[in-house]
């Protein structure tokens, strides 16, 4: 059975190159200035335009959101944020939620975010005691959709034009990965 205070404890997850900490004010300008690069706006197909005090005020309220979990992506060294991952849209009945990560752009390709999702799986199945995990990514993001793929998901389905992005329709993969503890216990 899931733990229905899962989510509204902030854990502090650490790998061997990276650490995953609770999103708060400190995150706010670099999160900021991921989420006005254009290469990372067409990556998660964000139209709006964050403004820092947004920004700021999400970054501030995400220790208190019982319903979702929002962790930086640190630095293990340094504490320099290198992005942020998401677990939210929990079912609890269904054990099962979604995932979102966004790396900073000049820190992918090293396998960070690999590390990163790994960390959360691990907490998402072990802890939250969730069966199965889902996310999104366009068709025309190939370097994610293998990173998931190294990660244990697999593509589930397809949802045709489902981002109008720079004049063009754009497909959207939905995959999955289940736990390997089994159903519901």
């Amino acid at each position: 059975m899931i733990d229905a205070t899962a989510l509204s404890e902030k854990p502090v997850l650490a790998g061997a190159r990276i650490r995953l900490a609770p999103l708060s004010i400190r995150h706010a300008a670099a999160f900021h200035a991921a989420a006005l690069d254009p290469e990372t706006r067409r990556l998660t197909g964000c139209h709006h335009d964050f403004t820092l005090e947004e920004v700021q005020q999400w970054c501030a309220g995400s220790a208190d959101r019982a319903d979702r979990l929002d962790l930086a992506i640190e630095d293990r060294e340094t504490g320099r944020y290198l992005g942020d991952l998401a677990l939210m849209a929990i079912d609890p009945d269904n054990a099962h939620g979604t995932l979102r990560i966004l790396l900073v752009p000049c820190e992918t390709g090293r396998g960070l975010g690999t590390e990163a999702i790994r960390l959360l799986l691990e907490y998402a199945f072990d802890r939250i005691r969730l069966h199965r995990v889902q996310l999104e990514v366009f068709t025309f993001n190939e370097r994610a959709r293998r990173t998931y793929e190294r990660c244990g998901f697999e593509v589930e389905g397809r949802m045709r034009q489902a981002l109008f992005w720079e004049g063009e329709w754009h497909d959207v993969w939905v995959m999955g990965v289940v736990s390997e503890r089994g159903a519901k216990g």
